[in-house]
């Protein structure tokens, strides 16, 4: 009898093993919303790290965070680093790839809650009127630990809302904004 549970249990095991492993191994999270503004614009508020205070979800929820800048301000080699609460963590986001009124790619390296890499990417597209749709797009690979601890967590659900929060505030901001003499801009 017993001999015939430990074999179950076995089978259950390897069972859901191979269903972990067999989980998407890679993620993305995604959200936009059209500001009105122009891309150039809204390019320059996320590709200057220095600004993201202003209106990143992640800076409201711990006010003590220990930030540091280094490298250039905005743009291509500029690096963010932060230590904060069990909420933000710590960890750091450089600017890889800066495509002005195109693209910011930012590689997150995060020590603390948990050590991973991944990709952030936030697009400008204009749209009538002088409006710019935004996306904020997050990237990452999951390891075998990742799959497993993804079937009791969602990405999407745990980042989704927080860029939704963001774009909002960088909304706001920038719709609050002069906007420069000769620029048409229709807020949605």
């Amino acid at each position: 009898m017993i001999v015939k549970i430990l074999i179950v249990l076995a089978v259950l095991v390897i069972g859901l093993l191979v269903f972990v492993a067999l989980q998407p191994a890679h993620f993305r999270v995604a959200r936009s919303t059209t500001i009105g503004a122009p891309a150039a614009a809204l390019f320059e508020r996320v590709n200057d790290l220095r600004g993201w205070p202003a209106w990143s979800p992640y800076a409201k929820r711990d006010p003590n965070m220990k930030t540091a800048f280094e490298g250039p301000a905005a743009g291509l080699g500029a690096i963010y680093r932060w230590d904060g609460n069990n909420d933000v963590g710590a960890g750091s986001m450089t600017v890889v790839d800066s495509r002005p009124g195109e693209r910011v790619r930012m590689r997150l390296d995060f020590l603390r809650p948990f050590k991973g890499t991944n990709t952030a990417d936030f697009t400008f597209a204009p749209r009538a009127g002088g409006a710019t749709e935004v996306t904020w797009t997050l990237n990452g690979e999951k390891n075998f630990v990742s799959k497993a601890a993804c079937l009791f967590m969602n990405m999407d659900k745990m980042c989704g809302g927080d860029f939704e929060v963001g774009l909002a505030q960088l909304k706001t901001l920038a719709e609050a904004a002069p906007t420069p003499q000769g620029v048409a801009v229709a807020v949605p």
